[in-house]
């Protein structure tokens, strides 16, 4: 086994119903089951001969999406919870189709430069320079057409930074670079004019504007002044920044079922909010985190029957609401305990 997790997923050639699978890679296929206690799988995608498409646009709606083609030409879609996650799973997922092809046996490779400019970037390590409080591009407030969009900065500053930082000689190398973050999700257009960029045919999609507006994918972007872009996020408890985010089980408050739910958690205000992840909705309900508890737990009385056993953590609010959870493995519990501990005490 290489990876396992949550994963929404959909069958692009037999229904168009998107479902939250727990999805296993090994190094020759991907399984996916209904649930993580099912000990048969639901179906299997053969790596070998396939190819794989991320970032996909063929659901122009959702984020994050990924497409993987078997040689029987049947598609497969999978859509990421967060970008890390997506970038870590295409990753391996190109390494295990590139060995079958070769006939050999999986195996991670570290990332080396060569003096290549195109070889020599890492889009990831390059988007945690590009977000470092004090050498990173400084978010700000831009007013344009009667809208106010905050935690976010221009084209301009995207190239001007790449340039000041030494990733790149010359605009138009700087653009190419910031069309690559914009292509792998890492950047996000805001304004209309990003968004006519973004989607145009012209090979370069950032544009070296300074009405051409972008974010980062895991801030605390939002935007005032208007309610009907699906971008827009009106309410204060948005406002803060992501801190992490990811599939869980999740147990009711009133029928005591345990569903797999997509969590943010956000900084200043603190609050952890919880999706359909099979949806594109606005949240299903808040967890409002300041002065909270959050401590692992062992047994559920009620948890067995529904076969839940095993990374069980709880949250007290300070009303005395008590929330239970399931993560996948123990080290993602502890990663989950941590970041809410954390935001529960610094976090308004």
């Amino acid at each position: 086994m290489i990876h396992n997790g949550y994963w929404n997923y959909i069958n692009g050639t037999l229904l168009n119903t998107w479902n939250v699978a727990w999805v296993i890679l090994s190094e020759d296929g991907v399984e996916f089951y209904k649930k993580k206690s099912d000990q048969s799988p639901k179906g299997m995608i053969p790596l070998k001969g396939a190819t794989l498409t991320s970032p996909c646009q063929d659901y122009s709606k959702r984020a994050l999406v990924f497409k993987i083609s078997t040689a029987k030409k049947q598609d497969h879609f999978f859509q990421a919870s967060h970008v890390e996650e997506r970038e870590m799973w295409v990753k391996d997922i190109k390494r295990a189709i590139q060995c079958l092809q070769g006939g050999k046996k999986f195996a991670r490779k570290s990332t080396r430069r060569s003096i290549r400019l195109p070889e020599t970037v890492n889009l990831s390590q390059l988007y945690i320079q590009m977000k470092d409080q004090e050498e990173g591009v400084k978010e700000q407030r831009v007013e344009q057409d009667n809208k106010a969009f905050n935690y976010c900065f221009t084209g301009v500053n995207v190239v001007d930074w790449l340039i000041s930082k030494d990733k790149a000689r010359n605009r138009p190398e700087a653009l190419m670079l910031g069309t690559g973050l914009l292509n792998e999700g890492f950047l996000q257009p805001a304004g209309d004019t990003s968004k006519e960029g973004a989607h145009s045919a012209e090979k370069s999609v950032l544009l070296d504007q300074t009405d051409a507006i972008y974010y980062f994918a895991d801030s605390g972007f939002f935007c005032e002044g208007y309610s009907s872009d699906e971008d827009v996020l009106l309410k204060e408890e948005f406002r803060g920044n992501i801190v992490k985010q990811g599939c869980l089980l999740k147990q009711g408050h009133r029928i005591k079922n345990w569903k797999v739910r997509k969590f943010i958690l956000r900084d200043d205000p603190a609050y952890l909010h919880y999706y359909d992840p099979t949806k594109e909705d606005d949240p299903l309900g808040s967890i409002h985190l300041r002065t909270s508890v959050v401590s692992a737990v062992d047994y559920l009385p009620d948890a067995k029957k529904y076969d839940v056993e095993g990374n069980l953590f709880e949250i007290i609010t300070s009303d005395e609401t008590h929330y239970y959870f399931q993560a996948a493995t123990a080290e993602e519990r502890k990663e989950w305990i941590k970041a809410i501990q954390t935001v529960s005490k610094s976090g308004k």
